[in-house]
C-alpha cells in the first residue's frame, strides 16, 4: 500500500508552526499494540509529502479495533533543516473502536513544543 494513499482510514498532516510551513519529508511510522504480548508491532513507515501529509498508513482491510501509535521522527526532520529540537520524536497513542470512522491526526510542531488533536 502506498503510505500516502488518501483512502486510508488513518491520515495525518504535520505543520511546522515555527516557520509557518508544512513539515515536508518528516519520517513517521504506524504501530499497533499486541495486547497479549504488550509490545508495539510496526505496521508501516512513511514520509510526509511536500504538503506535510501522509494520508494512507493502513488499508481498510488491515484496519481493526485496538490501540495504535503514530511515531514522528522529529529530530531527523529538524536536523534536515539544520536546527536542533527538544523532542527527538513524538508519539501519538490512540484507541480505535469504530471501524467506520476516518481518523485524521494532525500534528502542530515547533522545535520546543507540539500539539495534536483529532481532526476530520
Amino acid at each position: 500500500m502506498d503510505p500516502c494513499d488518501a483512502s486510508s482510514p488513518i491520515t495525518t498532516h504535520v505543520l511546522n508552526t515555527s516557520d509557518g510551513v508544512p513539515a515536508a519529508r518528516l519520517p513517521l511510522s504506524l504501530h499497533k499494540l499486541d495486547v497479549h504480548m504488550m509490545i508495539w508491532n510496526l505496521l508501516t513507515v512513511g514520509t510526509t509529502d511536500d504538503e506535510g501529509r501522509c494520508a494512507g498508513l493502513i488499508s481498510s482491510d488491515a484496519f481493526s479495533p485496538g490501540m495504535y501509535k503514530l511515531r514522528f521522527e522529529t529530530r531527523q526532520y529538524w536536523e534536515s533543516l539544520g536546527q536542533i529540537c527538544f523532542y527527538p520524536y513524538v508519539e501519538i497513542v490512540f484507541t480505535v473502536t469504530d471501524l467506520e470512522q476516518h481518523l485524521h491526526l494532525p500534528l502542530l510542531l515547533s522545535r520546543f513544543s507540539y500539539s495534536t488533536y483529532r481532526g476530520r
